[in-house]
């Protein structure tokens, strides 16, 4: 009977986990950090819409290019490492287990270091293979540059994947704002070459300059975080620890979280494949509206994932114990993001354009290219909800040390995607009687049927394993219904005012769209819009 009792109390002793309210200041940290990174991103592609505008081969080129960094750093770096690093490492940290996790690290990173080298030699070599298979639709001069452009950018693309084992190890130790504010130093060195040669050389000479920026600033963005992952892994042992058992769990895991963030890259390719061929500007316009309905995602999404994932890994106790935590902490998370991301899906449907022009708007960038930003914004704003709350369905999967789940579900969506895009963008535009470039629109929308397919599959298997979780329709139902009351308000200001400067238009229209949002959310009783409103009256 002793034995029993000392079970069964053992068993009611809660988990040694911070309560679910305690991931709110880390996660506005990391929103912080990421608003601030962002902000210094949108003026880099405000000064680059400038000397480039949206019909330019040099800003398709450009773009294209682009796309090798993102690739590499998404799939070795801050998708596939913190899906297996960050559960292993900040759950050694839990158990006071310091020395091992500093031997742990410092085998990740050799090992990493080890491949990403292996990789960037091989696509230097590969690079004009590669343009045929993310550009076809690039033909002489304009190919050329793409091929110079992606052999500039493979080194760089190198250090901001060891710069996404820094954000692990900063994130595992809670040092949220650091690790996601760095990449502003990036954007400054690729806006210097923007402003230091822009004007002075043609367009081709300059998309070459301002891949050296990049280079520049991702040497710059690794070496500012260097100095905190030192202190904080005091105990850094650099090894290739292959037979060590945690190593061995950080690439078991790897395998399926690579795979998996892999198979999403390779859409994001297929779109780019897809938009090469529809014309000079397609390329670039995709890219303008990626970087805004990505905004959200990454400022709420990826900041409360983020957050998450690391508390949710350090969590201890019977099984029992840790499915309750994981669901009361996923729940509380759904419910932040769903209150800040359905406004942006109906501001991104509803003042899309006012947002293009009001950000982009200057020297060769018009009003009719914010118009065509526009259209394929509206597109992302089908999928953006389900997008998001599903990054934070990987991450509890993730805490659970389970990375094929997301993999098996993110080859559904990928698939998916890939059916509806040629359909949407090659076909349905004809169809349509529309111009072919506006194509683009139909990757969004095929993107974000495919994204609501993956976020049910997701919710339904952990759900099966953790029990119910999930926002309660009547959440849902007051959010999107305070959005379009708001929404509303929003279109009567913008039929009204007069013709004012892009950015006061955009400011004149979504602040009081955000305000009506605001006050509505309050006064139907959502407990994140009170005690936003609480704080806002407090300062």
């Amino acid at each position: 009977m002793p034995n029993r009792t000392a079970t069964r109390l053992r068993d009611q002793t809660p988990p040694t986990v911070a309560p679910p309210s305690s991931g709110g200041r880390s996660a506005l940290l990391v929103g912080l950090g990421i608003l601030l990174s962002r902000l210094i991103g949108l003026v880099r592609t405000r000064v680059f819409a400038h000397y480039f505008g949206a019909t330019s081969d040099a800003a398709d080129a450009f773009n294209a290019a682009f796309r090798i960094p993102n690739f590499l750093q998404n799939l070795f770096g801050e998708g596939a490492l913190s899906a297996s690093f960050i559960p292993v490492y900040a759950n050694l940290l839990g158990q006071g287990k310091k020395e091992e996790a500093g031997r742990i690290a410092g085998a990740i990173v050799c090992i990493l270091s080890l491949v990403v080298s292996i990789i960037v030699l091989v696509g230097l070599l590969a690079t004009p293979l590669l343009i045929d298979l993310i550009a076809p639709g690039f033909t002489g001069e304009k190919r050329t540059l793409t091929i110079s452009l992606v052999r500039i950018l493979f080194p760089g693309a190198g250090l901001l994947v060891i710069s996404a084992w820094c954000l692990g190890v900063l994130n595992s130790h809670r040092r949220f704002f650091l690790s996601y504010s760095a990449p502003v130093i990036w954007n400054v060195a690729m806006i210097a070459a923007l402003l230091g040669w822009g004007g002075h050389v043609g367009e081709f000479e300059l998309a070459e300059i301002l891949a050296w920026g990049s280079v520049a600033g991702s040497a710059l963005q690794f070496l500012v975080q260097l100095p905190m992952v030192l202190r904080l892994a005091s105990d850094l042992q650099l090894w290739l620890g292959f037979r060590d058992s945690s190593v061995r769990t950080i690439l078991r895991n790897f395998t399926p979280a690579f795979i998996s963030r892999g198979v999403v890259q390779i859409s994001a390719y297929v779109d780019a494949m897809i938009a090469s061929l529809l014309g000079t500007g397609a390329v670039t316009g995709l890219s303008y509206a990626q970087l805004l309905y990505t905004l959200p995602v990454s400022l709420f999404g990826m900041s409360i994932s983020a957050t998450e994932l690391a508390e949710m890994s350090r969590t201890t106790g019977s099984d029992q114990q840790i499915h309750h935590t994981l669901r009361t902490r996923l729940n509380a998370g759904l419910a932040r993001v769903a209150f800040f991301i359905v406004p942006s899906a109906i501001a991104f449907l509803a003042f899309g354009d006012l947002i293009a022009a009001a950000l982009f708007q200057s020297g060769k960038f018009t009003a009719q290219d914010a118009t065509y930003v526009w259209g394929i914004l509206a597109g992302s704003s089908v999928g953006l909800l389900a997008s998001t709350m599903g990054r934070l369905y990987s991450s509890t999967f993730y805490a659970l040390r389970d990375t094929r789940n997301p993999l098996k579900y993110a080859i559904t969506r990928v698939a998916l995607t890939s059916m509806l895009g040629i359909a949407f963008a090659l076909y349905l535009p004809s169809m349509l009687g529309l111009q072919e470039r506006w194509g683009v629109a139909g990757l969004t929308v095929s993107a974000g049927i495919a994204g609501w397919v993956e976020f049910f599959l997701l919710r339904r298997k952990l759900n099966r394993r953790i029990g119910q979780s999930g926002l309660p329709p009547s959440v849902l139902l007051r959010l999107w219904g305070s959005g379009i009351v708001a929404a509303g308000g929003g279109w009567g200001a913008k039929l009204l005012i007069p013709a004012l400067h892009p950015a006061l238009a955009a400011a004149v229209v979504l602040i009081p769209f955000g305000g009506v949002y605001l006050v509505a959310t309050a006064g139907l009783g959502i407990a994140e819009s009170k005690a936003l409103l609480s704080k806002i009256r407090r300062r």
